[in-house]
């Protein structure tokens, strides 16, 4: 195998984050996985990828508890647990009632994935700002881990922040993170140099993540936009840039800051080797 990131792309054309990692030495990384519809899609990835029928993950990624996010790996886990071997799971996720405390629409996923607790338990690792792992060649530092303190949005903004660092590239991983988050980041780094990276998976699929002195601060040379069509264009069934959604703007941004490689999940599957 190489070095490699591949984006998968939603089956039904929903918003949802999937990320398969590879490295030379034949680690295999996934982040999140996607809703549950994602999650056979997913094994057929890795089996492609791995040239194995039963493939093994090395490192499990977790960013934050919402259903586009990690409902596949429940769903592996509930429904498939025999089809992948999985080394170790990392996450650090809020209580499922702060969560329901403080989140306007109801979302069950975060009560799903404590239930589930017992089919996992003896993999997870917690993850805590300023943690260093390795899965592989591929290296990752926490940056950012759920801070009670946040209460606004909090689910997306208790999304893990990693800064993975894989045959001389980094790439910093953002999950659904909001303005509070990214702020807060850039207040406890200091230098936002330290923010520097070769790739970023944009912050909640590209629309009302974090703000544009952020993603300065990254100056990137290419975005992986887990983007569905819809959200692409601001369109909820009126037309191009008719909706809320700030897609288009975070665009402009990402233009102004001279970014030439932007990998979008509405063109299908993605995929980066070096």
């Amino acid at each position: 195998m190489k070095n490699s990131i591949h984006m998968l792309a939603s089956v039904d054309g929903g918003q949802m984050n999937s990320f398969i990692i590879t490295t030379e030495g034949g680690a295999v990384i996934v982040i999140d996985g996607g809703e549950n519809n994602d999650a056979a899609n997913l094994i057929g990835h890795l089996k492609d990828l791995t040239g194995k029928e039963i493939p093994h993950i090395d490192a499990w990624i977790l960013s934050h508890p919402h259903a586009d996010h990690i409902c596949a790996f429940l769903q592996v886990m509930e429904t498939m647990p025999s089809a992948v071997t999985v080394g170790k799971v990392y996450w650090n996720f809020p209580s499922a009632d702060f969560i329901a405390g403080l989140q306007p629409w109801k979302d069950e996923s975060p009560a799903r994935f404590y239930r589930d607790l017992p089919l996992f338990a003896d993999k997870l690792v917690t993850v805590t700002r300023t943690d260093t792992f390795d899965a592989g060649e591929a290296h990752f530092e926490c940056l950012y881990s759920p801070n009670p303190e946040i209460t606004e949005n909090v689910c997306n903004n208790s999304s893990l922040v990693l800064m993975m660092t894989l045959g001389g590239k980094k790439t910093l991983w953002l999950g659904d993170a909001g303005e509070e988050e990214g702020d807060r980041i850039l207040a406890l780094c200091g230098d936002p140099s330290v923010l520097k990276a070769d790739y970023v998976q944009m912050a909640h699929h590209g629309q009302c993540g974090v703000k544009k002195d952020f993603y300065e601060a990254v100056s990137p040379v290419g975005c992986f936009w887990n983007t569905p069509k819809f959200l692409w264009e601001n369109d909820a069934g009126l037309g191009y840039n008719t909706h809320g959604w700030k897609t288009i703007e975070v665009q402009d941004w990402m233009a102004e800051l001279g970014v030439k490689e932007h990998y979008v999940m509405m063109n299908g599957d993605q995929s980066v080797e070096w």
